[in-house]
């Protein structure tokens, strides 16, 4: 029997075309104990997009409000669009066990880092630029001048790789996600985790023994 813990956070960063939610999709379909959490966002949604599954899709003047009204825990202007990360719902879902994603960019990650250093942040990394631009232009969604404004802002983005724990080359998807998968897994099985999530069973086998 397992003994209430805080649940992990995990914090998944990647640049544009990275493949970052392919990824997180396939985390979540093979660990379905961890929990998404959907972003704010002022950009309109993307054909496929639902609002309240991939993002809570809000005007420039809703974001502003939540902002101010200290909703959020991180927040973040990237290619000309503001996201952010709701801290109440956040901290409601780790204060009572369940463990959460959040796919954000590598500023936002800095914020979390700062506010919860417990967190465990991964960053995904192309193979290759000429990969990611590959990328880039089979999603059929941007322009070519839009495509080489987000492969230069993946340029910037890479340089931040170091901040986080774990850095994985998305070069083959399958291995990607098996390497995702450990880092989750092993997450939970730290000892400071383990000594909170299994309290009772720890003080069973070492509480001294009488005769």
């Amino acid at each position: 029997m397992s003994d209430s813990a805080p649940g992990c956070l995990f914090v998944i960063a990647a640049p544009s075309g990275g493949g970052k939610t392919s990824l997180v999709n396939a985390l979540l379909a093979r660990e379905p104990g961890i929990r998404l959490s959907v972003s704010y966002t002022t950009r309109q949604p993307r054909p496929g997009e639902h609002e309240g599954v991939h993002y809570h899709f809000v005007d420039e003047a809703r974001f502003g409000f939540l902002k101010d009204a200290g909703e959020f825990l991180e927040h973040a202007h990237v290619h000309g669009h503001w996201y952010a990360t709701s801290a109440t719902w956040l901290a409601a879902q780790v204060s009572n066990g369940q463990d959460v994603l959040l796919e954000i960019d590598w500023q936002g990650a800095q914020q979390v880092r700062r506010l919860l250093p417990d967190s465990v942040h991964v960053f995904v990394l192309p193979p290759s630029l000429a990969v990611l631009r590959e990328r880039l232009e089979k999603r059929g969604q941007d322009d070519a001048p839009v495509i080489s404004r987000r492969l230069a802002g993946a340029v910037e983005e890479m340089h931040h790789w170091e901040e986080f724990d774990y850095v994985i080359i998305n070069q083959d998807f399958a291995t990607a996600v098996d390497d995702l998968t450990a880092i989750v897994r092993a997450a939970r099985l730290k000892a400071p985790r383990q000594r909170a999530r299994h309290a009772r069973l720890l003080q069973e086998l070492f509480e001294p023994t009488h005769p």
